[in-house]
């Protein structure tokens, strides 16, 4: 795994550990040394969408913790525990086991979900987040029913994917063709995704299910969200969109919800930034977590 992203594992540091939190074992993957910055995937990818923010990170001297969510990747994939409250929780217990009492955290799509409510739930221990490409439930709109085909492109699957039982019988055996419509319809850039690696993860027992299991749980994080909304996040906030994705969504919905907050769009990107335009957003993130070194 390590060398698919470039890293030499004995000259670069790339370390896969394994950490049991409630008696599920999560998986990170750690590169380089100093302040530490907890990167949290979305659906339907693993740590490796982060893969070249690793690397840009740790060369500007931070500790990156990139993670498998509960249900995602290499971690385990329980029955429950897929709310944004317990998945948060799950993370900061890992962080806090790898030695890390404050950190920094960036979050993508369903991470940024789970990232919120790491920093609304743990203050004191976060120290500043970027958050890009998603809205959060309970604190923007719903999801609209009828509107165009062109619009509904990245609206339907939030109904498809809380729906019990019909989704995993649909998918069964053909996860690579089901993900692979979403990586050819939400990406700008297909041919920088690396979405076989995601199939594979997704195709493997119970993947597919948990990973359906962070919509089903949407009801519970939007009441947990609501009562969230009443505390804006006090730390420094980055927001990124992608102009050809969600572009000033994360923005805006964040815009009531924290003290400090800036953001903006990556250009000619789709909703894959990590992946899609890595120089793009390291030009943004790498720079908003080394304030923090000089504060």
């Amino acid at each position: 795994m390590a060398n698919s992203i470039g890293l030499d594992v004995a000259s670069d540091g790339l370390m896969h550990r394994y950490v049991r939190v409630d008696g599920q074992r999560i998986h990170c993957s750690v590169l380089g040394d100093g302040k530490p910055v907890l990167l949290i995937p979305g659906w339907p990818q693993t740590w490796y969408a982060w893969r070249h923010i690793m690397v840009a990170l740790a060369e500007n001297g931070f500790q990156v913790v990139a993670v498998d969510p509960v249900g995602a990747g290499y971690s385990d994939k329980p029955d429950s525990g897929y709310d944004t409250g317990s998945a948060a929780r799950a993370l900061h217990q890992v962080m806090i086991r790898l030695g890390h009492q404050r950190y920094c955290v960036a979050g993508h799509d369903v991470g940024m979900w789970v990232g919120y409510a790491l920093a609304s739930d743990y203050p004191e221990a976060v120290e500043r987040i970027a958050l890009t490409e998603a809205v959060i439930p309970g604190l923007a709109p719903a999801p609209q029913i009828f509107v165009p085909p062109s619009d509904n492109i990245f609206l339907w699957h939030f109904m498809f994917n809380q729906v019990l039982d019909l989704p995993e019988f649909l998918t069964s055996g053909r996860e690579k063709e089901y993900l692979s419509f979403m990586f050819d319809k939400w990406s700008h850039r297909r041919d920088r995704v690396a979405a076989d690696v995601y199939a594979g993860a997704y195709g493997t027992p119970g993947g597919i299910r948990a990973g359906f299991a962070y919509y089903r749980a949407i009801p519970e994080t939007i009441r947990q969200n609501r009562e969230r909304a009443s505390r804006p996040l006090s730390m420094p906030v980055l927001a990124i969109g992608a102009e050809f994705a969600t572009a000033d969504a994360p923005i805006e919905t964040l815009r009531p919800h924290a003290t400090d907050l800036r953001g903006n769009i990556v250009r000619d990107c789709g909703h894959f930034v990590m992946e899609e335009c890595p120089q793009e957003f390291n030009a943004q993130v790498v720079p908003f977590f080394l304030e923090g070194l000089s504060k």
